[in-house]
């Protein structure tokens, strides 16, 4: 008892969920270098509306789950420069709602720059973390960094976690969360000086996932949501005076370019792989118990079909059939969550479908390099490891956007 008083509040708080959802000792046990990759998700992000711990719990529940790694591991980042983050560049509207689907208010943070060269062309951003863990302040330090350096408006949004609403989110919920937040934006980005007629998606690992399912699955929409024959999506957000079925008929959601950073492709290898199980620390980190993505009625073995459709791969149309715009394909090459030869082998996917593409590595670095702040588990910081990755990212949105012949 002595020892519990020692550790602090945050500690106790991080011990006391082990202890409620019963695998204490299976969690201490943990080593594998799974568990480490993950283990950045639940740094420096902030809760999100379906955790029941605070950012410092986790992060110090995480360094238990790995066997403990110190304190280092969860401090506050150091300030930011200028040239990271330079308010003076733009302006920032805050936690703006773009839909509330069942009374579930979903925001995003939207930076404007002060160049008085609008109208921009936009940049809609979706955070990692396994879709059980963060908000968008995970990629708070990447949309500024973009709005100092860039000329684009950049939305940086929230969508649903698995986790939220009691832990009952579907994963084709989050998908249509995401759908929402672009058709919000093409209405409504023009109140802040942005182009709804030049949008990108990026997001990295499960926001790399949402941003390519909006670009390969834009089009696949019904009424009845996964209620429905074929399966669809119905969007959160619909623009004013647009039914579902007007969009349908003039091709779904369509974007002009994304950047897809060491995204999750294929949700049905991942619950066979036991995504679903309690083997996966995510769902510990969440503070929820481990459950089907879509519900308790479903499960992968019997329902395949659901997981392939919301998998990226499983939903890829050829150049004939609906062609995708340019993507920008990148992965750390230290990386072995998302591998560089996962992101490869997708990447064939999409050159083989017809559709055009590039790929770029980031030498040395591994997973969730975009992230804010600093991992010492990972060895990463924003300051370190993000800009490279950002400055290619915002070339290739210029070699789309403002390419002159």
């Amino acid at each position: 008892m002595l020892l519990v008083r020692r550790m602090g509040p945050a500690l106790r708080q991080g011990l006391a969920l082990l202890k409620k959802i019963g695998r204490l000792r299976y969690y201490l046990s943990l080593r594998s270098a799974r568990a480490a990759e993950t283990t950045h998700l639940v740094t420096e992000a902030g809760p999100s509306s379906g955790t029941a711990i605070g950012p410092r719990a986790r992060c110090i529940l995480a360094n238990l789950i790995l066997g403990g790694a110190g304190l280092s591991a969860c401090s506050a980042p150091p300030p930011e420069s200028l040239s990271d983050n330079n308010p003076s560049r733009y302006t920032t509207a805050q936690n703006i709602v773009y839909a509330s689907p069942q009374g579930f208010d979903l925001t995003m943070d939207i930076y404007t720059p002060t160049s008085n060269q609008g109208p921009y062309p936009v940049i809609v951003m979706f955070h990692g973390g396994g879709w059980l863990i963060n908000n968008k302040s995970i990629m708070h330090q990447a949309a500024k960094y973009l709005a100092t350096n860039s000329q684009y408006v950049v939305c940086n949004v929230n969508y649903r976690l698995l986790a939220d609403s009691n832990n009952t989110v579907t994963l084709n919920q989050i998908i249509e969360d995401a759908f929402g937040a672009v058709l919000w934006v093409q209405e409504n980005i023009h109140q802040y000086e942005g182009d709804g007629g030049r949008v990108a998606v990026t997001g990295d690992s499960a926001g790399a996932h949402l941003a390519a399912m909006v670009v390969n699955a834009g089009h696949q929409l019904h009424r009845d949501g996964f209620a429905g024959d074929p399966l669809g999506f119905n969007p959160s957000y619909l623009p004013t005076a647009t039914t579902l079925k007007s969009l349908i008929q003039k091709g779904g959601i369509k974007v002009q370019a994304a950047v897809l950073s060491y995204g999750a492709y294929d949700l049905y290898a991942g619950a066979r792989g036991g995504f679903e199980k309690i083997s996966n620390p995510f769902w510990l980190m969440s503070g929820s118990l481990p459950r089907g993505i879509f519900g308790p009625d479903y499960n992968v073995t019997d329902h395949a079909a659901r997981y392939r459709a919301v998998s990226p791969r499983y939903n890829l149309p050829s150049a004939a059939q609906r062609r995708l715009p340019p993507q920008l394909l990148t992965a750390g090459s230290e990386d072995t969550l998302v591998t560089p030869a996962s992101v490869k082998a997708y990447q064939t996917l999409l050159d083989e479908a017809g559709h055009v593409t590039q790929y770029w590595e980031h030498e040395g670095r591994p997973h969730a390099y975009l992230d804010s702040g600093s991992n010492a588990l990972l060895g990463i910081s924003f300051a370190a490891d993000a800009p490279p990755a950002l400055d290619v990212m915002i070339e290739f949105f210029d070699s789309v956007f403002y390419h002159t012949d």
